[in-house]
């Protein structure tokens, strides 16, 4: 197996510091893990390559070595922990309760810290995780210049050419991964939409980044949803990328910096709760009050943050939501996103949707706990493992005999949507299962009552 590895220097051999700084791992996180094992038949990497250095428990032991200075943070070792999808699927199997996702972002901070990747790493690194990210004009400036891209015909003469084939870096393969933008973006500029009814609730909504591009139209749903169901709707002004896919990539500075820019805008509102249509940005901005600990003067409002957001499924669940009359007469499973069940431990709420909804068979998905390769920017990164585990994952589904697959997360739903195309390719079958979001089928059978 090929293995994508950073190419970065550093110092002489034995002449690492070990960790230091203000986002180093603590130690007393560091040594929790007792080496049982119990993580390694949770762990997808571990379970595709059966190797030592792709466990939990092996990263772990890496840490240990470069932390007492045994080992140096050489190209090899970094390779290990970026092969780690972070999905902290370990962390329910730990019977040490060790915090497996905090060891692996402090870790990468440090691997930012004290090595040196090659110039074209550092310039998408910086032009991603502290250019694009922290700015929705720009974002959404280059998610038009993709779409220009791919409906002008460059797209179609960039392949027929061959100048892919010539560009720097995997052009061919990141032209095949561009995702499916949605004809209009969601933008959260201050607008406010009653509830239906009697207010049960004010809430603020996160529009987000990747998603308020690619799934628009679930955001929409979304506010439809919420406000059917008694719940006044705050798209507030100023708010912008949550911050998860700079904290797991070792760019914690930034990541607070969006946090801080987030807490203002959401506070703004006086919600009763924060709503997050995308688990991974849910989990993000639930660890606030951690990743601003040493922010004087947000950390109190971070942790308000943090207890007041709430995942889709989770809010609605709380507020009793109305189900729906009408049918949709629809074989589903439910692929659960790794940051809704091993981070927010939220199961029940998403299942509970689905089967309140007349006619909808909800069927068991093989290997529901392992990740389907998304993981943020892995997919990119790590191309090779993140597509044999969304092959792994597109199998199960089709395995199920299910019409549709149900997730609620982005990431999830793109590498779904890619896998399950790639999967019925290879298998030189017609593709039939869509991928849609829960809320998105609760807004469907909404829909047909008011039909």
């Amino acid at each position: 197996m090929s293995i994508d590895k950073p190419t970065i220097s550093v110092g002489p051999p034995g002449t690492f510091p070990g960790f230091s700084g203000p986002h180093a791992p603590q130690e007393s996180d560091l040594y929790k893990c007792v080496h049982c094992g119990f993580c390694l038949q949770a762990c997808p990497t571990y379970l595709e390559t059966g190797l030592e250095a792709e466990s939990p428990r092996g990263r772990i032991a890496l840490m240990k070595a470069v932390n007492e200075g045994r080992l140096d943070m050489s190209p090899s070792v970094v390779g290990h922990w970026d092969l780690c999808l972070q999905c902290r699927a370990c962390e329910l199997a730990c019977p040490s309760g060790v915090e497996y996702g905090k060891l692996m972002e402090a870790t990468r901070a440090q691997v930012e810290q004290h090595t040196k990747r090659s110039f074209t790493e550092r310039t998408a690194r910086s032009i991603g995780y502290n250019t694009m990210l922290p700015s929705p004009v720009k974002l959404r400036m280059a998610g038009n210049a993709l779409k220009f891209y791919k409906k002008s015909g460059m797209r179609t003469i960039a392949r027929g050419t061959g100048l892919l084939k010539l560009l720097p870096g995997d052009a061919e393969l990141a032209d095949a991964y561009l995702p499916e933008l949605s004809d209009n973006f969601f933008v959260a500029k201050g607008q406010v939409h009653p509830a239906q009814g009697v207010r049960k609730a004010k809430v603020a909504m996160l529009a987000g980044c990747v998603m308020a591009l690619t799934h628009a139209e679930t955001l929409e749903a979304t506010v439809r949803v919420l406000t059917r169901n008694g719940i006044e709707v705050h798209l507030t002004a100023g708010q912008g990328c949550c911050g998860a896919l700079n904290t797991h990539s070792g760019e914690p500075d930034s990541a607070i910096e969006m946090a801080k820019q987030n807490i203002d805008s959401f506070l703004s509102a006086k919600p009763d709760a924060i709503v997050s249509a995308s688990a991974g940005c849910g989990a993000a901005m639930k660890d606030y009050g951690e990743l601003l600990a040493n922010e004087s003067e947000y950390v109190d409002k971070a942790k308000q943050v943090a207890e007041l957001t709430k995942d889709i499924h989770e809010l609605l669940v709380e507020y009793e939501f109305e189900a729906p009359t009408k049918p949709l007469n629809v074989k589903v499973t439910y692929q659960d996103p790794c940051h809704l069940l091993n981070v927010q431990r939220i199961t029940d709420a998403p299942r509970a949707i689905l089967n309140s909804i007349p006619g909808l068979e909800l069927i068991n998905l093989g290997e529901a706990a392992v990740c389907c390769g998304s993981a943020g920017t892995y997919s990119l990164t790590q191309r090779e493992m993140s597509a044999k585990l969304g092959k792994r994952k597109a199998r199960n589904v089709l395995a199920t005999g299910a019409e549709i697959v149900a997730t609620g997360n982005p990431g999830c739903a793109m590498q779904l949507d890619f896998a399950l195309t790639e999967v019925a390719k290879e298998d030189s079958i017609s593709r039939s299962t869509k991928v849609r979001y829960v809320v998105d089928l609760l807004d469907q059978a909404y829909a047909l009552e008011r039909s």
